[in-house]
This record gives C-alpha cells, structure tokens and sequence, in this order.
C-alpha cells in the first residue's frame, strides 16, 4: 500500500457509475487487495468524503466519492499485464506459511505489491502463469463461462496411445467429479515414455494428474504453454515479460471487457 498526492479517484469507462462497498473500491482501483483494505478501514485510516469510517459495509461512488487513506487521496493504480515462465518447485501465493519458494520470488524488477495471479500452477507445474491488478478482468479470464481454454504439454510414463487419448476426451470419474479434456493429441513417444497436448476449458484442481492417474498412468511434467491465444513461447524459465497491447486487448475480448 503507497500514498499517493492526487486529487481523488478519476472516473474512467470501467468505473464510471460504479457503487461498491469501501473495501471493495480500493480493490478495484489496485491500490491494495480486498483484505488488506478491509484491515485499513478497520483501522479507521480511510476516509469517504473527508470523514474516516470504520464500516465495511460502506457504500460508495467510485465516480463521485472522495475517498483517502491516512490522508491522501488515491486514484487508480495503472494496470499491470504480465507473464512468468514458471519453473518447477514454486507455489502460486504470496506468502507461503511454510516458508517455500513462490512465484512473486520471481518478480524482482516488477513492483508487484498490487499483483496477483490469475489462477494457479501447482508446485510440481511449469509455465504460463498471468498476473495483473485488474481485478476486474481477472475475474472474468476465471469465469468459467468464458471458455478460455488452456493447452499443457505433458509428458507421462510409458506409450500414451489413442485409446488412452480418447479416454482422456470421453472423461474419467475421479474423486467424486467427472473430469474431461476438450482436445488431446499426441506431440513424441519413445521406448519409455510419451508427450501429449491436453487443453483445458476448465481447470479442476490437479485435474491432468487426477485424469492420468485414474487412466493408470504417472505424470512426470506438466507445462502450460498457452491460455487461449497467448502463448508461453521462448520466454525463459523464472523469467517474466509484460503483455503486449495486442495480447491484452485479445484478453479484453475473448471476455467481453
């Protein structure tokens, strides 16, 4: 969280006419994430209008209201695309209780204070992790309804033939959920073990592994390389980018932003 000497929150296409609870402007502006603006209004070090409040319930204007934390008006952070090759063994959070690597280590030259990713790779996943402080479109790339599908390259123990593709594409029962792939082909295979290209439209928790382990089959690597038409490509692993204009109005439109 950082003061900021502006004269208030400006309007713009996203907010305009918008009335949230307090907390819930501060998020949507990027100055600070959901709970950590609720512990500042607990605090009584925000005020609407000039007048502190300590209500969390608090309506306000994001348009119209002046709102300021420990006295100074905030407006909204820029917005922040970027992408990370994620490498293997790092957990997707911030603060890890446990005190494990994660992938904010990764983003030293990035002021990532007001980043958050969208979705989740588990630790033993590699790839194409998105972070933003969009809230807005953020929420929308997890709507399931948006049917942003997602390609991993995966590589399992043994030959992964077309009987055991068309398992993956016809579902599995796993844990109580039926679990499915929307394209799954085959990339090389040798004596020992096989690359394939599954593509998600929804992501269950693990839900690659849980299909591959129900199939009898044990994942060695999974990379993502793609969310819908933005790509991994060469970009180094532990190495992040940001996202070019093209790619982040791609995002914008494939969710109605």
């Amino acid at each position: 969280m950082r003061g900021r000497k502006t004269a208030g929150i400006k309007a713009d296409g996203e907010h305009a006419g918008k009335r949230v609870t307090l907390a819930r402007a501060l998020s949507k502006v990027g100055y600070c994430s959901r709970s950590q603006a609720e512990k500042l209004i607990a605090e009584g070090r925000v005020s609407v209008g000039g007048r502190k409040t300590t209500d969390l319930a608090h309506w306000v204007d994001i348009d119209k209201d002046r709102i300021a934390v420990d006295g100074t008006a905030i407006a909204a952070e820029a917005k922040i695309y970027l992408m990370l090759n994620k490498p293997r063994g790092l957990v997707t959070t911030r603060d890890d209780p446990q005190g494990r690597p994660t992938v904010f280590d990764c983003l030293g030259e990035v002021d990532a204070r007001f980043l958050s990713p969208i979705g989740r790779l588990d630790k033993a996943s590699e790839g194409l992790l998105l972070f933003t402080n969009d809230t807005v479109l953020a929420q929308r790339l997890l709507d399931p309804a948006t049917h942003l599908g997602k390609i991993y390259h995966v590589q399992v123990r043994g030959l992964f033939d077309e009987a055991s593709m068309q398992a993956m594409l016809g579902g599995v029962s796993e844990g109580g959920e039926f679990l499915t792939a929307t394209h799954v082909r085959g990339l090389r295979s040798g004596d020992r073990n096989s690359w394939i290209e599954v593509e998600l439209q929804e992501g269950r928790n693990r839900q690659i592994r849980r299909m591959l382990d129900a199939l009898g089959f044990e994942c060695l690597r999974l990379i993502r390389v793609a969310i819908g038409e933005i790509n991994l490509g060469d970009l180094p692993k532990g190495r992040s980018r940001l996202l070019t204009d093209a790619e982040v109005q791609y995002l914008r439109r494939r969710t109605g932003g």
